[in-house]
């Protein structure tokens, strides 16, 4: 409850400047108005990249010490990790349709990241085809220690290679000090909620794991007992 409040708090501060900011210029945006959206694309963005890395971290882990409580983190973080990065998706392509006149313009940027989210979508098709658990999680920590490297390329190389766009408003310094501290302040504030909703994502995890293992000890403790075969003995007419 304590970690909801927090969220809840986080996002009405950020809700609130942003509202404050409302008459705030953007002058190095064709639309103004709309580059307001950046507030929620750009942490969404970073936030989605930031918990695909701790989740192979927490594979490699997993790989390494083995335990299913390093699964259940690095799974929690990817599944954040996803719905943020659909979030940056969805946001995108709103700014992309007002800014360059398509909602899909084949940008570089979004293509690239539209494939990190086909890329972390098959790690969720490839998990749910081992039933073992222990299997499952082997093979799930492998593949997202292995789609790092094409990840952080798609993420963070690609688009800065080739021709784009997009708007590059951090490393080139398109955010005056006003638009800064928003973004500065939202990022903190969605960074808080991503937080909280993997911790909770983890002890969910936990606990359906502590219950599937109570109810496997209480079906093995009411099951009869194996009863051992007799089979016939031929007796001799001697015996």
């Amino acid at each position: 409850m304590t970690g909801f409040l927090i969220a809840a708090l986080g996002l009405g501060v950020s809700l609130g400047i942003y509202l404050a900011m409302a008459a705030a210029p953007a002058e190095s945006f064709q639309s103004p108005e709309l580059a307001r959206i950046v507030f929620f694309h750009l942490p969404c963005a970073l936030i989605s990249s930031l918990f695909l890395v701790l989740g192979a971290a927490f594979a490699a882990a997993r790989l390494v010490k083995g335990g299913a409580a390093w699964d259940r983190r690095s799974h929690a973080c990817i599944e954040i990790a996803f719905v943020f990065g659909l979030l940056a998706l969805a946001t995108g392509i709103i700014f992309s349709k007002v800014q360059w006149g398509a909602y899909w313009s084949w940008d570089p940027r979004q293509t690239s990241f539209l494939l990190v989210m086909l890329i972390v979508g098959a790690y969720f098709a490839l998990r749910s085809a081992f039933a073992d658990e222990a299997r499952r999680g082997a093979v799930s920590a492998a593949y997202a220690l292995a789609s790092l490297l094409p990840i952080l390329f798609l993420v963070f190389v690609y688009p800065r290679i080739v021709t784009t766009l997009h708007p590059d408003v951090v490393r080139e310094g398109g955010f005056d000090n006003e638009y800064r501290v928003v973004f500065l302040v939202n990022l903190a504030a969605i960074l808080g909620v991503a937080a909280w909703l993997y911790n909770l994502r983890v002890r969910c995890a936990s606990l359906e794991s502590n219950l599937e293992e109570t109810l496997a000890r209480l079906a093995d403790r009411d099951r009869p007992a194996a009863v051992g075969v007799v089979r016939p003995v031929s007796l001799s007419s001697e015996d």
